[in-house]
């Protein structure tokens, strides 16, 4: 329980980045694909706040399913037309995954999604453990980039402390999302 409380504050802290980045970046100049970025990046973190909550969400899992097929679909169709969204598009599908096949049945897990509750394993646990090895591999990779990235820019640039482009708070947001998901994973993988 505590390690579920505890991953919820984490999550629900990497709202506010997303959110400040939504608010205060030039996206005229940035590009419309960045803004669609930064959209999905607060879409999956408030996904994984329901996912990780002990209390479970207010939308049941199915609602989820929905949402979590669109944005898998529109960064997939993004990815295939060439723009760089393979990691949002990987992020919703994982996603997707989790919450499609975690047991839906019982009195503990009901409609609503909460992992946390959730005592057995997903279905097909190997697609688990590969999607886990990607989003560690991805989250020690933006990782190092905060680490050269604050060493370059000064302790504050990695948690989005200037109005430039907003790579060291994605950076931050990727590594914590990364692990997560890792971790959420592989704890209902195995």
């Amino acid at each position: 329980m505590v390690v579920d409380w505890a991953l919820t504050a984490v999550f629900a802290a990497l709202v506010l980045p997303c959110v400040l980045r939504l608010v205060r970046l030039d996206y005229a100049r940035l590009g419309h694909g960045v803004r669609h970025g930064d959209l999905a990046e607060l879409l999956l973190v408030v996904a994984m706040v329901a996912m990780v909550s002990p209390v479970g969400g207010p939308i049941p899992a199915a609602g989820w399913q929905a949402v979590l097929v669109l944005a898998t679909a529109w960064f997939a169709l993004a990815w295939w037309r060439g723009r760089s969204c393979a990691h949002h598009a990987l992020s919703a599908a994982a996603m997707l995954y989790m919450v499609t096949a975690m047991p839906h049945g019982g009195v503990d897990h009901g409609p609503w999604l909460t992992m946390s509750a959730m005592d057995a394993r997903l279905a097909l646990p190997a697609v688990a453990v590969l999607a886990a090895a990607y989003f560690v591999a991805d989250a020690a990779w933006s990782g190092v980039a905060v680490v050269r990235g604050s060493a370059a820019m000064g302790a504050g640039a990695a948690f989005g402390s200037g109005a430039g482009s907003g790579q060291a708070s994605r950076a931050v947001c990727r590594a914590a999302m990364g692990a997560g998901m890792g971790y959420m994973l592989l704890a209902s993988a195995l």
